[in-house]
């Protein structure tokens, strides 16, 4: 684990056992315990108390933009971030053993991923049925033992449970990605390296005309890619505007280190959340 130290051997995420959280977890450390969560709050409270060395923690989906609360909870945590994983979200129907795709009349996940597998449900005559979570209705599926029940879950979902494929990536986009940052007590700062870095950061400006115009120039001449930019009201007022950003780059670069210089400038408040590897799906 990049500038961490492991203690626990565990990582929590918020979901069951079965979820694209826990996917993450087992892609991106296969050697450490998951320890799911009911809530957000709880997974970054499991590694603020010492319960698990990280927190895997799902923040913004391709298709259905960024996770809402999560954002708000990053600055109070007192965690950093020190890495980063995309989970190319895959679809799939899973039945209780011995049964078939035609035995199927009706599938059970969230919401969400009911909406993202309407084209296959039509064509099938299956009807969605609306469960807590994807884990959760594969593991509601194999408790009550229906062939005529489905689960729409991750492939690790079906194995945990022990569901059969009955059919495999079924979802009507076909680039549906989840965006996780992991989270750890402490983020040591990684010397600048050949490997691409990304750094990520809170900043508020000065109330000052085109404050925010002038903060984001530094960035521009500097040619420093800034990748994301979000705004966010803080202490219940519309002119206390928080922002969180991240760039391509280390602090230490002499192009983010002039941009920042810049930034901070036009700024009352600027802090570092993360510096850490650039993930390989960013490079693909």
């Amino acid at each position: 684990m990049t500038g961490t130290q492991t203690k626990t051997g565990l990582i929590s995420f918020q979901g069951e056992l079965g979820a694209y959280s826990h996917q993450a977890c087992r892609e991106m450390y296969p050697n450490m315990e998951p320890l799911p969560c009911a809530t957000f709050e709880a997974a970054i409270e499991a590694v603020r108390k010492g319960n698990a060395d990280l927190g895997m923690i799902a923040v913004e989906n391709s298709t259905y933009g960024r996770v809402a609360d999560v954002h708000q909870l990053l600055p109070e945590s007192g965690l950093r971030i020190v890495g980063e994983h995309f989970v190319r979200v895959h679809i799939n129907l899973l039945g209780v053993p011995g049964a078939k795709l035609e035995d199927v009349r009706e599938a059970m996940s969230h919401t969400v991923l009911l909406g993202q597998c309407r084209e296959f449900l039509n064509a099938y005559g299956i009807t969605p049925v609306t469960g807590a979570d994807t884990a959760g209705s594969a593991r509601a599926v194999a408790e009550k033992g229906n062939a005529a029940l489905a689960g729409l879950a991750s492939e690790l979902a079906g194995e945990i449970y022990g569901l059969e494929l009955l059919a495999r990536h079924i979802e009507d986009a076909q680039n549906n990605t989840t965006r996780f940052i992991v989270m750890a007590p402490e983020g040591l700062m990684p010397e600048p390296s050949a490997r691409p870095m990304m750094t990520s950061f809170l900043f508020r400006v000065r109330n000052i005309p085109a404050a925010l115009y002038k903060a984001m120039g530094g960035f521009a001449t500097n040619g420093v890619n800034m990748t994301k930019l979000e705004s966010y009201m803080t202490d219940g007022s519309f002119t206390a505007t928080q922002f969180f950003a991240e760039v391509d780059g280390h602090p230490d670069d002499p192009a983010v280190a002039r941009a920042l210089e810049e930034l901070e400038y036009f700024t009352s408040s600027l802090e570092i959340l993360g510096v850490y590897p650039k993930s390989k799906f960013r490079l693909e």
